[in-house]
């Protein structure tokens, strides 16, 4: 009889990753705090919002070059959280801001010499 009610409480809890109430997926997405409190960079505040890509890459470079904390060079850092931003936009990100951003990784390619 013991078991038949462990079975009942397991089937009656919602499954994981879901609200009980809603069934709606719970936010467990951790993408949105590594841009927030990177451990690699200590990134400008609505540093992606703006609309200059030049902007956008220098201001990378400077996060890049005055973090001590990255693993890796300072091009790669840079280059990595830009990446990182567009791929965690995915479909939600417009053409528009895409293509600006796209710009970003160009000018900062400029910026550190490569091609």
């Amino acid at each position: 009889m013991a078991t038949r009610k462990r079975a009942a409480r397991a089937k009656a809890k919602a499954p994981r990753g879901r609200t009980a109430a809603s069934g709606r997926k719970t936010a467990r997405r951790w993408s949105g705090s590594v841009t927030a409190h990177s451990n690699a960079l200590d990134l400008e505040p609505a540093l992606f919002k703006g609309s200059d890509p030049a902007s956008i890459a220098r201001s990378l470079k400077r996060s890049a070059e005055r973090s001590h904390r990255r693993k890796a060079g300072p091009f790669q850092s840079a280059m990595s959280m830009l990446n990182f931003y567009i791929n965690r936009g995915g479909r939600n990100l417009s053409a528009s801001r895409k293509k600006l951003l796209e710009r970003a990784k160009t000018e900062l390619r400029r910026l550190y010499g490569r091609t």
